[in-house]
């Protein structure tokens, strides 16, 4: 785990040093598992992140805030109500353990001074914030209920006693010296690793510190039970203790090769040599905030973009069924000029035909040679409703065939729609840009209303670019926002792109007034095939037209045009443009 005991105590001072007698000014919850409370300090706001994410769970200041649901969840009213214009008095650690308590002076309805502590607990996917009386240990409520069903051994439920949990087995480096850390050390069997040694014998480090302390320590020896590697040892522990007990460590971030974050550390890390890079941060809340955002950001676009995809897919999937099997049944509607043909011969010979008959041989004067046909007959009606009845099928298919062909061109029209959908979530980089397709498909009637009032969001901009030679591109986020961009917010004489026959984004180049170069349009085309289904495809062919030759049929769905006089280049997305 990246955030150890150690590193949280620099955080816990930094929390102190800027936020201390603070007043909580908003509570926001993003999601199940995370926190935000905004503090008034003397310097202005800040925003102090309570994540239990059992993949990062931390607590620290962020830089930005994520994007909160529009009904806050209960837990959030409960601390909105008791919690809301409370002054955080003091921030707490238990030795080096990865329990961090917030306590707060706060006001009760009656007027009276109460005192709450916000327990963070910092354990992986057992990680909890939870709600306390500070004077009487009593649980007021917790992001996460722990019950019977759970747990038998620690219950998290409101109106119950708090309590801590399990301590484990390790010195504290805060309580222990450092040749008690030794001594228990050497007791280990001798075949264990050094570096696991001290990770199973030191409170509050993680496994890159004890491996940064291995590799000072044994750097030139083979012998972990040798007498030289125990002295060096206890030297390195010894400055591990006294950086501890000053909180006089550094925050460095571990860098892979690809240049994403790999790890954090409240001390140098000399152990990767050159093959990864290390930067030291400005603070341990920005080391951090920074090693957790993106993963958390995807993280959460997953799981937000997984249940829209789903819904898509099925929803596709069930329209494609629903075509083939319209087209099956416009295939059989072709053969309906046999059945008139039928009721045209047997009008002709109903003197012929007698009553109950379960067939009839007649010769078929549309037949070029006159061959005779065998009609099938229904033996209990007439021949004449036998007659009336093929004309009644005929009729049938006709309109059938007028029905179905509407039915397939408003079936092609909607699959075509969800593909566009499918390739606007797919390409979707924040939560607003999901909740602005959430709310497109509200419209359409794929979604439900949300029940309640919703805050209505304002809308996003679109994506603007600058040509190299000075032309202003916009790029659509999604349908709603192409139909914006491209049928009120540009002029005529503007130009439009898009992806030849391949869903994507609507791309306009603002003239303003001027002659639109060739070379922005075709970094305007790259952007376009960029923004579409066919990014990591080569030699895409991207049409481009005057917005004046654009239009929208009548009911067509969101980011559905028509266009003429348009030319075509062929583009590489990721490359260089080709004619």
């Amino acid at each position: 785990m990246a955030l150890d005991g150690i590193f949280l105590r620099h955080i816990l001072r930094e929390i102190e040093d800027e936020a201390l007698g603070s007043r909580v000014n908003q509570i926001y919850q993003p999601n199940r598992d995370e926190l935000v409370l905004v503090l008034r300090t003397f310097n202005g706001s800040k925003k102090l992140l309570l994540s239990a994410r059992a993949n990062s769970p931390r607590v620290n200041f962020c830089a930005e805030t994520p994007e909160n649901p529009a009904q806050p969840p209960m837990f959030c009213m409960l601390l909105r109500k008791r919690l809301g214009g409370g002054k955080l008095i003091a921030v707490r650690q238990q030795d080096c353990d990865r329990v961090l308590f917030l306590d707060f002076s706060c006001v009760n309805e009656l007027g009276d001074t109460v005192y709450l502590t916000i327990a963070c607990e910092i354990m992986g996917m057992y990680s909890n914030i939870i709600v306390l009386n500070r004077d009487t240990g009593v649980i007021l409520d917790s992001l996460k209920r722990v019950d019977l069903t759970v747990s038998s051994k620690r219950l998290i439920l409101p109106n119950i006693k708090y309590e801590l949990p399990e301590a484990q087995d390790k010195c504290s480096l805060l309580t222990a010296s450092p040749e008690e850390i030794v001594e228990k050390i050497q007791q280990l069997p001798a075949e264990m690793p050094l570096c696991k040694a001290v990770l199973n014998t030191v409170q509050g480090i993680s496994p890159i510190i004890s491996r940064e302390v291995e590799y000072r320590v044994c750097e030139g020896a083979t012998n972990r039970g040798g007498e030289l590697i125990m002295n060096r040892l206890t030297d390195e522990l010894t400055k591990l203790k006294a950086l501890t007990e000053a909180c006089s460590g550094k925050p460095f971030t571990v860098y892979r090769e690809d240049g994403k974050p790999m790890d954090v550390a409240f001390m140098p890390v000399e152990q990767y040599g050159g093959f990864f890079r290390v930067e030291q941060s400005e603070s341990f809340n920005a080391a951090i905030d920074h090693f957790y955002d993106e993963r958390d950001r995807q993280e959460r676009m997953r799981v937000k973009t997984h249940s829209l995809i789903k819904l898509l897919t099925n929803l596709r999937d069930r329209t494609a069924r629903k075509l083939q099997k319209q087209h099956t049944e416009l295939r059989q509607c072709a053969d309906r000029e046999q059945l008139r043909i039928r009721g045209d011969l047997l009008q002709a010979n109903l003197y012929r035909i007698p009553r109950g008959a379960s067939y009839a041989d007649v010769e078929n004067y549309y037949d070029e040679n006159g061959a005779t046909l065998r009609i099938k007959l229904n033996p209990a009606i007439s021949p004449a409703a036998n007659a009336q009845k093929y004309y009644k099928d005929y009729q049938k298919a006709k309109n059938a065939e007028i029905f179905l062909t509407e039915q397939i061109q408003k079936g092609e029209q909607e699959l075509e729609y969800l593909d566009s959908v499918l390739d606007t979530v797919s390409r979707a980089e924040t939560e607003r840009e999901l909740s602005q397709i959430r709310e497109e498909l509200t419209e359409q009637g794929y979604l439900r209303k949300p029940k309640g009032k919703q805050a209505k969001q304002s809308a996003l901009p679109p994506l603007e670019f600058t040509s190299s030679d000075g032309f202003t591109i916009l790029v659509g986020r999604n349908n709603r926002q192409n139909d914006r961009l491209t049928l009120k917010t540009a002029a005529k004489n503007d130009l439009w792109l898009h992806t030849k026959e391949i869903h994507g984004s609507h791309v306009i180049i603002v003239s303003g007034g001027k002659e639109i170069t060739e070379t922005a349009i075709m970094e305007a085309a790259r952007l376009a095939a960029y923004h579409s289904k066919a990014r990591h495809s080569t030699n895409v062919p991207v049409d481009y037209t005057l917005v004046r030759h654009v239009s929208k049929p009548a009911g067509a769905k969101p980011g559905m045009v028509i266009y003429v006089n348009n030319r075509t280049v062929y583009v590489d997305p990721l490359g260089v443009v080709s004619d």
